[in-house]
């Protein structure tokens, strides 16, 4: 019998610098299941290219000349909605168009070095290539509402269908619960979902998505404008407070420590864990290990496996576990190998995640009550 050929996941790749696209397409064409179908050096070459080459992922460059890649991305996922994995700099600019497009529908992003660009690309290879595949194989979900919302009301609450909906006051506040929220890829809007469904006296609420330096601090404010509670970026030693979220800074890892009555947050840059820094693993230990029963917690989608063994810590601990379903995820493999080793104990629509986390939360206070 002849073995089955695994398809050649065909990619075009979009970026104003010729060195940038020859050397995108070198590491790429040395994947034996990824081939560069062709290149384009901005928008409108693009647009030609994918109706001749009907590639299967595209490759898109942030910031080119004569149509910015947002825009094309807008244009693209209203026209001919397909996988994009975004090419992003490590800039603040970067960082905040980047969010645009995640939030218009692009799969994922890989950061482009602002220095020694080859060796840089070099490091990313085995990153962009996997993000690639997974992108090739995930459906590409319609996208109802613009980046970031439009704040509706009083506190900026976007509901999950795009319109509004104020959150539900649910005298909540208290130091005693915490809720860990741990993501990847799909993650930013995902948690953006989650928060801006949390009401302003909810638990504190702690967060590590895997993110690189300067886009965290840029994910942070953009969901603190339009979620009901504070969002920010984690700082070493600051305490943890009901109504505020406290985002997991890129290149560090977030643990929880109990000191006293109070929670604290404690930033380090140790080994990684799982290949990532900042670990939701990591997070979900460390809160096993203070909060127990007192926290909640959801793994929401990403790829990889990182989360599904604290999550499993954490339900061992007493802790209310929660895991994204397959059907609303953008990729089903962090929650889905929670699922595989019996960590949550429900697995849910990410609509429905944050009124279970805070339902949990309710039922703890009364049965401590």
């Amino acid at each position: 019998m002849s073995e089955i050929q695994t398809p050649i996941i065909k990619v075009l790749v979009v970026d104003d610098s010729a060195l940038i696209r020859k050397l995108l397409t070198a590491m790429l064409n040395e994947a034996p299941d990824i081939e560069v179908v062709g290149t384009a050096g901005d928008p409108y070459i693009a647009r030609e290219r994918i109706k001749q080459l009907k590639p299967d992922v595209l490759t898109l460059d942030v910031e080119m000349p004569r149509m910015d890649g947002v825009s094309f991305l807008r244009n693209l996922m209203r026209l001919h909605p397909m996988p994009v994995v975004m090419v992003s700099s490590l800039t603040e600019k970067g960082a905040d168009v980047t969010l645009d497009a995640l939030a218009l529908g692009a799969f994922d992003f890989v950061s482009k070095p602002k220095l020694d660009v080859q060796a840089g690309l070099a490091q990313l290879t085995d990153e962009l290539r996997n993000k690639i595949r997974a992108a090739a194989r995930t459906p590409v979900p319609p996208r109802a509402q613009s980046p970031g919302g439009s704040p509706a009301n009083g506190t900026g609450r976007m509901s999950s269908t795009g319109g509004s909906a104020p959150p539900r006051r649910r005298h909540l506040r208290t130091t005693d619960r915490l809720i860990a929220l741990g993501a990847s890829t799909g993650g930013t809007e995902a948690i953006r979902e989650v928060l801006c469904a949390l009401p302003p006296d909810a638990p504190g609420v702690v967060i590590t998505q895997h993110i690189p330096p300067r886009f965290s601090a840029a994910f942070a404010r953009r969901v603190d404008s339009l979620a009901a509670i504070r969002v920010k970026e984690a700082e070493h030693g600051e305490v943890i407070l009901p109504g505020h979220a406290y985002v997991a800074p890129g290149g560090y890892h977030l643990r929880v420590r109990r000191s006293g009555g109070r929670y604290h947050c404690q930033i380090g840059d140790d080994a990684p864990v799982n290949r990532h820094r900042p670990s939701v693993d990591v997070l979900f230990d460390s809160l096993a290990e203070a909060a127990g029963p007192n926290a909640c917690a959801a793994l929401l989608t990403g790829m990889g496996a990182d989360g599904a063994r604290g999550l499993l810590a954490l339900r061992g601990a007493g802790a209310r576990t929660v895991a994204q379903d397959q059907a609303s995820s953008v990729v089903w493999g962090m929650p889905g190998e929670a699922v595989k080793l019996g960590a949550a104990e429900a697995v849910l629509t990410l609509a429905d995640i944050a009124d279970a986390l805070l339902a949990h939360c309710e039922e703890r206070a009364a049965y401590i009550a």
